[in-house]
């Protein structure tokens, strides 16, 4: 049997950080889990909101030969303490780090944009920083959900706790939709063919 997938987008809990580009992950989580036709469901005492479901060749939620087991994931800790539950979760469902998809959103890369890459440093992020340190390791896979830099002298962490103005919202929105066949596409297809096709 294959090894068994886990998908964590990063946020922060609560409608205060709906909408907002940091909690891009997160909203690539909830369409993959609305793509499965399933709910995220509470899991306490691994500080997390989890969803079993299964992906193959025939698309998320779909009984098929090829399927594999996928957990989605959202932490309901803030994001400076996500490594806390995704250690949590990876340990109780045996999860190795091979087999974690993080999607997070990045600054260093423009609004539209995506690079799916395994392994290396936190680049300032405090969402993965948390979950090297707490895994003790970084060699998980990366979707790096571009959100760009914020204008002119704007502090970095007022623009990626901002709300996505109307007017972005469905440009948003697509490119969630991308992030989410990209992480698809990373368990049905492998990495290597994942960034030749997704990595922009």
């Amino acid at each position: 049997m294959s090894p068994s997938w886990l998908v964590i987008g990063l946020g922060n809990p609560g409608p205060r950080y709906d909408g907002t580009r940091h909690n891009a992950g997160v909203d690539v989580v909830a369409e993959l889990c609305r793509r499965a036709g399933e709910k995220l469901s509470p899991a306490r005492s691994q500080r997390a909101e989890l969803v079993r479901t299964r992906v193959g060749s025939a698309g998320l939620g779909i009984p098929a030969a090829d399927a594999q087991i996928v957990t989605l994931m959202r932490s309901r800790t803030y994001m400076n303490e996500s490594g806390i539950a995704v250690r949590k979760v990876a340990d109780f469902a045996g999860i190795t780090p091979d087999h974690l998809i993080v999607v997070h959103d990045e600054i260093d890369l423009d609004p539209g944009q995506l690079r799916l890459k395994k392994g290396g440093g936190d680049n300032g992020h405090n969402g993965l920083k948390s979950i090297r340190a707490h895994l003790r390791t970084g060699d998980f896979i990366r979707v790096r959900f571009g959100v760009g830099r914020p204008p002119g002298h704007q502090d970095p962490a007022v623009w990626v706790l901002a709300r996505v103005p109307a007017r972005q919202r469905a440009e948003m929105a697509a490119q969630v939709a991308v992030a989410a066949d990209a992480v698809e596409s990373i368990i049905t297809q492998g990495l290597a063919a994942a960034q030749n096709r997704f990595n922009s």
